[in-house]
């Protein structure tokens, strides 16, 4: 089937793009996700609901407001990183669906003029979370909010790496860090379900390698398995906080990129109803008939 907007690759072997790439190709369920995020109530939730509304400005005000009454706390800058990144993102076009859903495109596509203010933002606030992260695990070794910022920052690093910078043997690297860092995170603390989505995407990406390698990457600690990876990524949508808007629409990707017109439609539908200044959502629904 061809979904008006969005080109179907013929069926193949396809290769990850990174951190937050690779999860686009993955098999997923036709259950429809409830929305079970509350990104209200407290200054960093409204300011991850307005990121995810794609009003970036008001993210890093209210960021910014939480920085200041928590300054130890590295998901501070982590947040507000993550607001430059999507920025960026959303700046080039690279979030479009239509872009995500054809490899071939993705292939070709012009490298983007990076914006330098943007970038110098990004990494300033990367390095502030990690310090900060640091600083929290001399002080206590077992601090699982540390660890879970260290795989944010990680992962976005593997984002930029990428999406922008278009280099895959360093997006590698901190997809590997980010996945341990989660690692280290859930077993302090499973019930921070955010951050499966590392672990899921390290087992899904690496799952696409040929069997040598697999089997190289697996005695090296790598996750490999790719029915593991679905299973943490559905994990992510279903009870995650943050991240699981962003899980969600990767499920709907999926789901396109697999023919399921309906099913990756709803999603999207679910998700313009709790995010309705986000653009994105409503012009993919608009192709899909």
């Amino acid at each position: 089937m061809t979904v008006p907007g969005v080109r179907r690759t013929q069926p193949q072997a396809k290769s990850p793009h990174g951190f937050a790439l690779s999860t686009v190709l993955l098999l997923c369920t036709t259950h429809v996700f409830a929305s079970t995020t509350r990104l209200t109530g407290t200054t960093l939730n409204d300011a991850y609901y307005a990121m995810y509304n794609l009003n970036f400005d008001t993210a890093h005000q209210l960021i910014q407001q939480y920085m200041t009454a928590h300054p130890e706390d590295p998901l501070g800058p982590a947040s507000d990183a993550a607001a430059y990144l999507f920025t960026e993102f959303d700046r080039l076009g690279v979030l479009d669906i239509e872009l995500f859903a054809d490899d071939n495109r993705f292939e070709s596509r012009q490298r983007p003029a990076i914006d330098p203010a943007l970038k110098k933002g990004f990494f300033d606030r990367i390095a502030q979370s990690e310090r900060l992260a640091d600083a929290a695990l001399q002080h206590n070794a077992r601090d699982a909010n540390a660890y879970y910022c260290k795989a944010v920052t990680s992962g976005m690093q593997a984002d930029w790496a990428s999406l922008i910078d278009r280099h895959e043997y360093g997006a590698y690297r901190f997809s590997e860090l980010a996945s341990k860092y989660a690692k280290q995170a859930l077993a302090i603390n499973p019930t921070l379900y955010d951050a499966n989505l590392a672990v899921g995407i390290e087992n899904y990406m690496l799952s696409l390698k040929p069997a040598p390698i697999r089997w190289i990457l697996g005695m090296a600690g790598a996750g490999t398995n790719k029915s593991e990876g679905v299973r943490l990524l559905k994990l992510t949508a279903e009870q995650g906080h943050y991240l699981a808007p962003f899980a969600r629409l990767m499920l709907a990707v999926g789901e396109l990129r697999d023919g399921r017109v309906e099913q990756g439609k709803a999603i999207l539908i679910g998700l313009s109803q709790e995010f309705p200044q986000n653009t994105l959502y409503q012009r993919q629904i608009a192709r899909l008939h």
